[in-house]
């Protein structure tokens, strides 16, 4: 088994026009992790001696991005807990987007899906306006509603494909021509995917699932919530999850190292639980067929 925290960190030489992969692949090889940094501030969840209001999220956000440093290499914003303070929304996006370091990719937890037209200027807003590295969407209306997403080369797109929650079973594994609905989502997304930027959501609950996705997905990056407070099994996740050469898997966790204390010492309770979850995934990584340079 390769050490893979025993990488030193560096600083990173960004193109000007890096792709989503090649940006997560050179932060991977930086900080020697597949961590992902969910940075879903829940106002019923943050310690007491933060303020719930926008200027106190900003700086909660600010304080946990300087704490885990380089214990992740790639953050999840779930929009839905900026876009919840109304007018403010704008102002503490822009916060949180602002205190993320410029070489580590941004994913836009958005799971858009609608009708082409409206779909463009999903598209407009999260890859060009906020200026997000890669996108989540849902596939229900096909790939019209798709597609605009995909037009943007450099960016990734992440099909929500078999979801992490209680519920999942419901639509997701009904029956199609012999075969589960998420199953289907998957080869369409393999087909979708003429500019080499789909990847899926494949929830870490479902580690039978993974391993069926990552079969049908070849060596797309599948991004695997769920580890952490949703309860899932790190190990038995991340290696359904894991291409053969140690890589492909994203693994965001948000509540297990934000909210890992409720006392004054969160930002170093954060940080621990960072490190212990990068280096309980880097433990399961096998190692890779080729000697990384």
């Amino acid at each position: 088994m390769v050490d893979w925290g025993t990488f030193e960190f560096y600083p990173l030489n960004l193109g000007p026009n890096m792709t989503f992969k090649s940006k997560l692949r050179a932060s991977e090889d930086a900080t020697g992790s597949l961590l992902c940094l969910g940075l879903d501030p829940e106002p019923d969840l943050l310690p007491p001696s933060v303020e719930r209001s926008p200027a106190g999220i900003a700086r909660f956000v600010r304080t946990m991005v300087d704490a885990v440093g380089d214990a992740v290499s790639s953050y999840k914003l779930n929009l839905a807990f900026y876009e919840r303070w109304g007018r403010e929304a704008s102002w503490l996006l822009d916060q949180a987007l602002s205190t993320i370091p410029k070489d580590r990719p941004v994913i836009l937890d958005a799971k858009r899906g609608d009708v082409g037209s409206t779909a463009q200027a999903y598209a407009h807003a999260l890859f060009e306006a906020w200026d997000g590295d890669a996108v989540t969407v849902h596939p229900y209306l096909g790939y019209d509603s798709v597609a605009p997403f995909l037009a943007h080369k450099d960016k990734e797109v992440f099909i929500v494909c078999r979801t992490s929650n209680p519920g999942a079973a419901e639509f997701q594994h009904l029956r199609s021509d012999g075969e589960a609905l998420y199953r289907h989502v998957a080869r369409a997304g393999v087909r979708w995917d003429h500019n080499g930027n789909v990847g899926f959501v494949v929830g870490a609950t479902a580690p039978a699932e993974l391993r069926d996705v990552r079969q049908i997905a070849g060596d797309r990056l599948l991004l695997v919530p769920g580890i952490g407070a949703q309860g899932a099994d790190l190990a038995a996740a991340v290696r359904a999850a894991l291409r053969q050469d140690g890589l492909g898997a994203i693994v965001p966790i948000s509540r297990g190292i934000l909210f890992a204390s409720a006392g004054d010492d969160y930002a170093q309770a954060g940080r621990v639980a960072a490190i212990q979850y990068r280096d309980a995934i880097n433990a399961l990584r096998p190692e890779p067929a080729t000697a990384r340079g």
